[in-house]
């Protein structure tokens, strides 16, 4: 029940009851407001057990992130051994010295061979590639945080700022199912009877690393259970599927991974709220800042310019650099309490993906401003990124051509015949691009005022997804 259903409905007994005065045995004021609150309670909690929340902005983080990484590993690797291999300023032992007070995660210390640290790196390309196509993304999420937690871990000096942006949340994709929707995944048809040979190949070479890891003592002690818990929790949820892949246990599994998913999320926007709040407010305390002079000095360094004329045109106007420095720190500060305004946030939220995207040309920062877009994505509102998907849908790539929808006429449930995970003869209907699997509704930005319209996953007229259809609209 909506909220608006609920009050309309409270107010209409007490009228019929009471003759609209609240009297006359008619439910009172409190009864008027509980109820409404406790229908509102229960549907939150509904929402947050029964669906993986933001499948759109979990799917454009996962690929930002991948994407970014990969850049950045492509970008360099003429140059990796000096980064973080045996050829680097920061040599394996002072490595090993400093992993050694911190207990920090990274697998190139079990071996100090270029052949090993070949290996590592192109690990990380390709799961770096692997988790931007949405593939196996369960695994090559855990493959991409290894990577990653392993290069920057042994040479901790090396980054602008995006790596500890992109350090974060490797661990935190670990945790949320960021491939319902411009994945592969979303797209594959499950294994003929439910036997998968390749997920369990993955989960076993990941459990490797976890025995090597417990056996080197190669991190701390609270990781090393962090881990351990996943690859149970991973291994639980893979027997009860394929013991009893319609019974209670299932359910309850996929209650937890929902409500993992959605406490994720939660974690990566209050992340990226924390990063802006703190930039902000540490700003202000700056004495560059306050006279509206800050950006003046970057755009005269000649490591920071990377075009000199474009930043000595935008450094010879006071009022220009005065604005922007003001304009950083208003930004950055107010962001955080944006969010309980939809329209506000949205303007703020562009502003800084500008702002970003600035800082890339202007001060040669590409990866760190890539990386703080990717964080930013996580608000942006599902109507946009359903369109963009739908947009992207419509390019002339060549696609695989579509089978025939299943006919339910012979009485095949909704979990027979149909769906992006559909056991059965023959091959599954894919989800399309732009459109929202029935399991994982977009709750994240959802106008109000939607209650009553059809989801973005569900079928139409002869089985027929809105996201074939070229008058289908988005969710708005």
């Amino acid at each position: 029940m909506s909220t608006s259903t609920g009050t309309s409905d409270v107010g209409n007994a007490g009228g019929n009851t009471g003759g609209g005065n609240g009297t006359g045995g008619g439910p009172g004021p409190r009864a008027r407001v509980a109820e409404p609150l406790s229908a509102r309670a229960a549907t939150a909690l509904r929402k947050i057990t029964a669906h993986a929340l933001g499948p759109y902005q979990s799917a454009v983080v996962r690929i930002g992130f991948a994407g970014v990484w990969l850049l950045f590993l492509l970008r360099e690797f003429p140059h990796r051994h000096e980064l973080y291999g045996p050829d680097g300023p920061w040599s394996f032992e002072l490595a090993e010295r400093l992993i050694a007070t911190n207990n920090a995660f990274t697998v190139l210390l079990w071996g100090s061979g270029g052949l090993w640290f070949e290996l590592v790196y192109l690990l990380s390309v390709v799961s770096s590639a692997l988790l931007a196509l949405g593939w196996r993304t369960r695994a090559t999420s855990v493959f991409f945080m290894i990577g990653v937690l392993s290069l920057q871990n042994r040479s901790v000096f090396m980054g602008d700022g995006g790596d500890n942006v992109i350090h974060l949340m490797a661990v935190y994709l670990v945790f949320t199912r960021c491939a319902q929707v411009w994945s592969l995944d979303s797209r594959r048809p499950r294994p003929e009877g439910g036997r998968d040979v390749t997920g369990p190949v993955l989960w076993l070479v990941l459990g490797a690393v976890l025995a090597v890891t417990w056996a080197k003592e190669a991190t701390s002690g609270a990781l090393l259970l962090l881990f351990t818990a996943l690859w149970t929790a991973h291994g639980v949820a893979w027997a009860v599927v394929r013991r009893d892949p319609r019974g209670e246990a299932r359910a309850l599994c996929e209650v937890v991974g929902n409500l993992v998913h959605n406490a994720a999320m939660l974690i990566v926007m209050a992340e990226v709220c924390l990063i802006y709040a703190t930039a902000g407010w540490y700003k202000v305390q700056g004495s560059r800042w306050q006279d509206g002079t800050a950006l003046y000095y970057p755009l005269n360094l000649d490591y920071f310019s990377p075009w000199p004329a474009l930043s000595g045109l935008l450094g010879s106007s006071a009022l220009l650099v005065l604005l922007l420095s003001y304009g950083t720190v208003v930004v950055q500060v107010a962001f955080p309490f944006t969010l309980f305004n939809r329209r506000v946030k949205n303007v703020l939220l562009a502003v800084m993906m500008l702002e970003h995207a600035g800082i890339a040309v202007l001060l040669g920062l590409p990866f760190f401003s890539l990386a703080m877009i990717a964080a930013d994505a996580v608000f942006l509102p599902t109507a946009f990124l359903v369109w963009l998907g739908g947009l992207a849908h419509r390019l002339p790539f060549p696609r695989r051509a579509r089978p025939a929808p299943a006919d339910t006429r012979s009485g095949a449930g909704p979990d027979e015949g149909s769906g992006p995970d559909a056991e059965g003869p023959g091959e599954p209907v894919p989800v399309p691009v732009g459109a929202v699997p029935g399991p994982a509704r977009a709750a994240e930005d959802t106008a109000p005022g939607t209650a009553g319209r059809p989801e973005a996953g569900a079928a139409g007229p002869a089985g027929e997804l809105p996201g074939d259809r070229p008058d289908a609209q988005p969710l708005r």
